[in-house]
């Protein structure tokens, strides 16, 4: 079947097909239809310039949060228990996209008694099976063969960004469910989305992603979660009002590079997608959206006990990772044992090669941009 649509559809036809996919009606409520509707109508709009395969992969986009809200509502019903998992001092890694974050996060999720959100999960929210069942369960597989391919077709994204059904990944795909993710505007020329975005209180969002953290974590209780996502800069409020014990970890890298890179990412995920969200629209997209993002965290976190937040130089980290990586353990007060140590050793060497090799080109000036106009936004 030809991966192309005529258009993305209405957000009712997205619902309907999200209904047949699953065999589930209860999406546990209406709240996420709002931003949602606001997105679809923003995505159909002529200022999108969506191509074929642009209208196909923005559908499967909101199709997937849609699903992803169906199967978390059927499992909080399945596993009433879910609502008893207490979460203490969560760890959030946060962050401009391209500081660092990821490569920490992964570093802070190999410690045993960490758990992160698996790909395959975020999409299928359950209560984590055992590690070796995975292979033989068929979500798994599909969801596993999905990112092999992707692997094939978009090689240089997997060098920026590798990722498959295992890895420990961003969070997004759980917020989204609500209908609120930075990440439906760093694929798209979404104005009204973006405007309506900027206004909202996110708290209803991180409570259902609360939700979705003990549901998925039951058979993991007695393991501090760790997580990390570029939208938690754009809601620390909401975030520290479900989670008020949850400890921070910023990242911090010069943002003329690091806007650069975020713009870079935009452009080759979306590669193909649009004829209009591309190089000028990209970078006056996401230099927006990010330094508004950047402003309201600075701005919220000045509330808050700073012994709850650690900060982190892109530049230190990259220098000596196992180093800065164990001052996050100590600033916490977590135990940094000899097993951690040799574990986040053995995940840094394996950062550093094959397909997990960023390896990628990128310049403020394909996007419009300047280094003046960068740090003025900043």
């Amino acid at each position: 079947m030809a991966r192309e649509r005529s258009d993305v559809g209405t957000y009712d036809d997205i619902a309907a097909a999200a209904v047949r996919t699953t065999g589930l009606s209860d999406f546990g409520g209406t709240e996420h239809e709002a931003g949602l509707r606001l997105l679809v109508d923003d995505l159909n709009a002529p200022t999108a310039g969506l191509t074929g395969v642009g209208n196909y992969m923005q559908r499967a986009q909101v199709k997937s949060a849609l699903v992803g809200r169906l199967l978390s509502q059927h499992g909080f019903g399945a596993h009433p228990g879910y609502a008893e998992v207490k979460i203490e001092r969560p760890i959030f890694v946060v962050g401009l996209p391209r500081t660092g974050t990821t490569a920490l996060h992964r570093l802070l999720t190999v410690d045993e008694r960490h758990q992160g959100l698996e790909v395959w999960l975020t999409e299928y929210p359950q209560p984590r099976p055992p590690r070796e069942t995975w292979e033989a369960d068929p979500i798994f597989a599909g969801i596993n063969a999905a990112y092999s391919q992707h692997h094939i077709e978009s090689p240089e994204f997997m060098g920026i960004h590798y990722i498959d059904a295992t890895t420990v990944e961003e969070c997004w795909r759980i917020l989204r469910q609500a209908g609120m993710s930075i990440s439906y505007e760093s694929l798209a020329d979404v104005p009204n989305y973006s405007a309506w975005l900027a206004a909202q209180d996110w708290t209803p969002a991180y409570e259902r992603y609360k939700a979705n953290l003990q549901l998925i974590g039951m058979n993991d209780q007695d393991r501090r979660w760790v997580l990390k996502n570029p939208s938690h800069l754009a809601a620390l409020d909401a975030l520290m009002a479900v989670f008020p014990d949850a400890l921070v970890v910023q990242t911090h890298r010069d943002p003329v590079v690091s806007i650069a890179s975020a713009c870079s990412l935009s452009a080759e995920a979306t590669a193909g997608w649009s004829t209009t969200f591309v190089g000028e629209r990209i970078g006056e997209t996401q230099l927006e959206m990010l330094a508004r993002s950047h402003a309201s965290f600075a701005e919220a976190r000045k509330k808050y006990d700073p012994a709850q937040f650690v900060d982190v130089d892109y530049r230190e980290f990259v220098a000596n990772p196992i180093s800065v990586t164990r001052s996050i353990y100590d600033a916490f007060g977590l135990d940094w044992s000899k097993q951690v140590a040799t574990e986040v050793e053995a995940m840094d060497a394996e950062s550093k090669k094959g397909g997990r090799r960023p390896a990628h080109q990128y310049s403020l000036a394909d996007y419009g941009l300047t280094e003046e106009q960068v740090r003025a936004a900043f």
